[in-house]
């Protein structure tokens, strides 16, 4: 029998249903942290299914860094005006304001990166590795792991996430959507730095 503390404080964590809840830790054996990890695991999954869904609700929200010299502008969608309106919504914007704000990415995904970007980089790169003898097979594998590396520095879903780097933003906003229930879609942002065009 698994204790109603338990399943309280995991609730309490994980947003998850009491079901969901009691079930990870029978299935754990009462271990939360296991119990943790099999429902962050699930949540995932089901917010890959909700990914369908349309998302015609939402908020812009913004945020203006202590020092009055960094501010950003988030669009935030969601299916239905009562997730927009709750507070765990609005919390999830404010992470990814203020994630922006520190972390400046330049591109929402890998998609909004254009191509003669791309293209440059991997100039750079194999520029970089003229001379090296390395079989041109080795090279271009070499090539494409530095150009993944630079989608997850330049491309805000990529970036892992300030407040805890064991998640990137992709993944922050689809424990938002199991938490939820609803599919939740990050469509632009701006960032605003004084003196910066």
């Amino acid at each position: 029998m698994i204790d109603t503390k338990l399943i309280a404080q995991l609730r309490e964590k994980t947003g998850a249903g009491i079901v969901d809840v009691k079930a990870a830790l029978e299935e754990s054996g009462g271990d939360m942290a296991a119990a943790e990890e099999s429902l962050r695991k699930k949540g995932i999954l089901k917010a890959g299914k909700k990914s369908d869904r349309v998302a015609g609700e939402g908020i812009v929200y913004s945020y203006i860094h202590g020092n009055q010299k960094v501010g950003v502008m988030v669009e935030l969608r969601c299916e239905t005006d009562f997730v927009a309106r709750t507070e765990g919504f609005t919390q999830l914007a404010h992470d990814i304001a203020l994630h922006i704000a520190a972390m400046n990415p330049l591109y929402l995904d890998e998609a909004a990166v254009p191509q003669e970007v791309i293209d440059k980089e991997r100039e750079i790169y194999k520029a970089e590795m003229a001379g090296s003898n390395k079989p041109e097979e080795i090279m271009g594998k070499i090539i494409e792991g530095k150009v993944a590396k630079f989608y997850t520095d330049v491309c805000l879903l990529k970036q892992q996430f300030i407040k805890d780097e064991s998640m990137t933003i992709e993944e922050v906003i689809k424990h938002g959507i199991a938490k939820m229930g609803e599919n939740i879609q990050l469509k632009r942002f701006v960032r605003f730095h004084l003196g910066q065009d």
